[in-house]
């Protein structure tokens, strides 16, 4: 009790709220470098999913392969890419290290959702005379749209969770508060700081579900839990 006790003293000081060090300054890195991430993990693996999906070719190895990935932890691929090259960079192996580990929920969620549309729904659209890419944006997304967010939202609380590995490389985020507590050999500020990281995902999944409980009915109504 006396080390949540200390940290809740740590988080309600003001001043480790304020200045470059400060908790907002940090919330704001680790909010940017999660929403980065989030966005190039979507441009890389759903449209791949997507056409995959509405070809119904193929995607069964690709999710297989990108499942493959989870295998392997982020920190290790972290590692890895500040021994090449791009370790140069001040940010690029962390937002390589983390869409790489965001890919494989938004590919396998998108790919389930496309090849679980109704086939009598496909059919259907097809006797009416659609395209391919009619077929696709007209009735397959929209239908696979509950899943395909379902995988939007893990990965966004996966990515503010793992996020903290920045810190590792020197970058920023909520994880530099971590590291710099167990430079200080500060369990308190240790444990604030995990208490923060754990706050912002919740966050991040509350916000989700409130978006899910305002949408459409027949998006709530298709969700998974």
């Amino acid at each position: 009790m006396t080390t949540l006790t200390d940290a809740w003293h740590w988080l309600t000081d003001g001043a480790h709220w304020s200045g470059a060090d400060g908790i907002w300054h940090r919330l704001v890195e680790h909010l940017v470098l999660t929403v980065v991430c989030l966005i190039l993990s979507c441009l890389i693996a759903l449209p791949v999913a997507l056409v995959l999906g509405h070809l119904g070719k193929g995607g069964a190895l690709a999710v297989n392969i990108s499942n493959i990935g989870r295998a392997v932890p982020t920190f290790a691929v972290l590692v890895l890419l500040l021994l090449t090259p791009l370790g140069q960079y001040a940010e690029g192996p962390t937002v390589v290290a983390l869409v790489l580990f965001a890919v494989p929920p938004l590919l396998t969620n998108a790919y389930v959702g496309m090849r679980g549309v109704d086939p009598d729904v496909v059919r259907a659209a097809r006797g009416m005379g659609m395209t391919g890419s009619q077929m696709l944006w007209r009735v397959e997304v929209p239908l696979a749209l509950p899943m395909i967010l379902n995988g939007v939202r893990i990965a966004a609380v996966q990515l503010v969770a793992t996020a903290t590995i920045a810190a590792l490389a020197g970058g920023g985020g909520l994880g530099r508060i971590i590291t710099a507590g167990f430079n200080l050999a500060s369990t308190p500020q240790v444990v604030a700081g995990a208490v923060l990281v754990a706050a912002f995902a919740l966050l991040v999944e509350g916000l989700f579900e409130l978006g899910e409980r305002l949408a459409p009915g027949h998006l709530r109504d298709r969700s998974t839990p």
